[in-house]
């Protein structure tokens, strides 16, 4: 009734309102016959869809939405929403479908409302549980921080004591022998003058007696 009292469209404004019903299917599309291509689909049953496909829309139900005579319109006007910016996607003309990749956004409904605040909650939610296993992330993180520091300050302290038990130990054997405590503990270290020698000239008698030995034996044959 009201559309009787408005002047009538022109073409240009006609192929907007077509973008924008495009933008609508895209929308609530999300499954296409992907299995039985042949089959036409209507909108009710697309509607009804609950798999969820790459947002594509067969030629066929653009083409009744749309109200258009054949497909070259179709293309053309899919082309058109292209270059516009109002949607980005690819014609398949083997499938007879449209595979929508993004479009733009449409003004909120009034009956999207709940849809729009059940998702934002679930978003809360899902947001909660990484924010909930993070932070035990970081608990036993800090945990093992603590746990390694502390073994790591026992470790310390007992070489501290381990140092000052054999400072002592030098100290207490030093007195003994009057001896300079650092002098004693470098005797301890490195071996008496003359040891090297005397475990030389041992090596060289012992090589001697094998080397006469064998002279011995190689004449009484």
């Amino acid at each position: 009734a009201e559309a009787a009292n408005l002047p009538p469209l022109s073409e240009a404004q006609k192929n907007k309102l077509r973008h924008l019903s495009v933008v609508t299917l895209a929308a609530k599309i999300k499954v296409v016959a992907l299995f039985f291509p042949k089959v036409s689909f209507h909108w009710d049953y697309l509607m009804l869809a609950t798999l969820v496909f790459p947002q594509c829309i067969p030629y066929s139900v653009l083409l009744e939405q749309l109200q258009l005579k054949n497909v070259r319109q179709l293309e053309d006007l899919v082309i058109e929403a292209v270059y516009a910016d109002v949607l980005r996607g690819s014609l398949d003309q083997r499938n007879q479908r449209l595979e929508v990749d993004y479009s733009i956004g449409r003004d909120i409904r009034r009956e999207e409302l709940s849809t729009i605040t059940r998702t934002l909650q679930e978003w809360c939610q899902g947001c909660e549980v990484v924010l909930s296993g993070i932070e035990e992330q970081v608990s036993r993180a800090n945990q093992h921080k603590e746990q390694q520091l502390a073994l790591k300050q026992q470790i310390e302290s007992e070489v501290a004591n381990l140092k000052k038990t054999i400072k002592v130990t030098t100290a207490a054997a030093a007195a003994a022998t009057s001896q300079d405590p650092e002098q004693h503990l470098t005797e301890l270290r490195e071996p008496a003058p003359g040891t090297n020698q005397r475990q030389a000239s041992k090596k060289t008698s012992k090589a001697k007696g094998l080397r006469g030995s064998a002279k011995i034996w190689s004449k009484s044959n």
